[in-house]
This record gives structure tokens, C-alpha cells and sequence, in this order.
């Protein structure tokens, strides 16, 4: 399973029915992360942080817990309104079954609110662990949280999207998409944090990983 040619796709859409200026920035602020040296997420043979988050239903889950059974694909995503991260977190879904096998299992984190993540687990039947982080904590000690720029801020609230709102945060935050795959001692095995949102880890890269750690 490749997800790629959907990406491309999508990007495609964006490129044919987006407002220049919706392009311009969205790919200058690419561009600006890209360049600017700083080192982005927590990299393979870091030790991941522990953290407890609600799931959309209130139930506690703790990382290291899960770490206890196997494995954890840690995902950080934008949010159920980025068609790029549905297309990743519908294939990932659909991986679901062979992490199982694998003895690993799926976690995605997004700043949005419990509400609005039920919404989405549930329009997307997704059966993993789909855990809001609204006040960026956890993106932030992964290293992939940012500020939106004014000019972004400003791009989004006249396309009528208040992500404070959504979040149920007083600050514009996002994630930078990036998976994480998490051995059982809690050492970081492979990174993928990538500033352009366009891309993400291919669903292979994540069962030939698993495939390492499965004894």
C-alpha cells in the first residue's frame, strides 16, 4: 500500500480550486519551515516522552501503558479538516490489522477538542486511539508544535476556520505532521516529521519497522 499517488492528488486539487493567494501562503510558510535550520521533531534513538491524553469518549490513555503491550505508531496530525491527513489516517486505519499482527498498535494526537475528534473517529471509522492534545503540550515535548504566523492566522479566519476555536485553545497551534514508531523500552526506532504537510509516512516504512521490533 502506497499512499503517495493520493497525496499527489489531493495536492493536485488543492493547486486546480485554491485562491492564489491560499497557495502563496501556504507554501511560503512550507518553504519558511523548511529553511529555517531548526532542528524539527524528536529524532530515531530518542527517548519519547511519557504522556496521558483523553480519547474522545474521556478514557485516560497513557503512552507508556501501551508501550507495555508492544510497539505504538505515534502520529501527531493537523486536524479533521486537512484532507491530507484524512487521507493518512484512512490508510493507516486500513493498516490496522497487520500493526495488530505485528504486536504494535496506532495512536493519533491532534490539538483539536475532544468534540470535534469524536466527530471525526466517527465519520472516518476509525478504531484506533484518536486522543486530543488542545493546549499543544505533547506536540511541543515532540518538538513538531508551532505558531501560526499572522499572515496564516489571517488566511484562515477569512476562509471562516477560527482554529483557537476548534482547538479550545487561546493560541493558534499546530501540529508539524510527523509519525513516530516507539519501541516497548520507549526509544524512538524511526522519525518521520516533515514541515510539508503534503507528505507522511508511507504505510511499508511503518511494517517494516514493526517487522524489525517483532522478535
Amino acid at each position: 500500500m502506497t499512499i503517495k499517488p493520493l497525496l499527489d492528488q489531493a495536492k493536485d486539487h488543492f493547486i486546480a480550486v485554491a485562491p492564489e493567494e491560499v497557495q502563496s501562503q501556504v507554501f511560503r510558510h512550507i518553504k519558511e519551515q523548511q529553511a529555517s535550520g531548526i532542528v524539527l521533531g524528536l529524532q530515531e534513538g530518542d527517548q519519547a516522552p511519557n504522556f496521558t491524553l483523553a480519547s474522545p469518549l474521556g478514557e485516560r490513555v497513557n503512552l507508556y501503558d501501551e508501550l507495555a503491550k508492544g510497539p505504538v505508531v505515534l502520529t501527531f496530525y493537523r486536524g479533521s479538516w486537512c484532507p491530507f491527513c484524512n487521507i493518512q489516517l484512512r490508510a493507516y486505519q486500513q493498516l490496522l490489522p497487520e500493526i495488530g499482527r505485528l504486536g504494535g498498535q496506532l495512536m493519533a494526537v491532534s490539538l483539536q477538542s475532544p468534540d470535534n475528534s469524536l466527530s471525526h473517529q466517527e465519520k472516518e471509522n476509525l478504531t484506533f486511539h484518536v486522543l486530543s492534545d488542545s493546549n499543544g503540550h505533547v506536540a511541543d515535548s515532540y518538538r513538531v508544535l508551532y505558531e501560526l504566523p499572522d499572515y496564516l492566522q489571517n488566511l484562515y479566519e477569512k476562509s471562516g476556520m477560527d482554529l483557537a476555536k476548534f482547538n479550545q485553545t487561546d493560541r493558534w497551534i499546530l501540529p508539524i505532521t510527523a509519525t513516530f514508531i516507539v519501541d516497548k523500552e520507549g526509544i524512538i526506532r524511526r522519525a518521520h516529521v516533515n514541515p510539508d504537510l503534503m507528505k507522511r509516512m508511507e504505510p511499508e516504512d511503518i511494517i517494516d519497522q514493526l517487522k524489525k521490533l517483532t522478535p
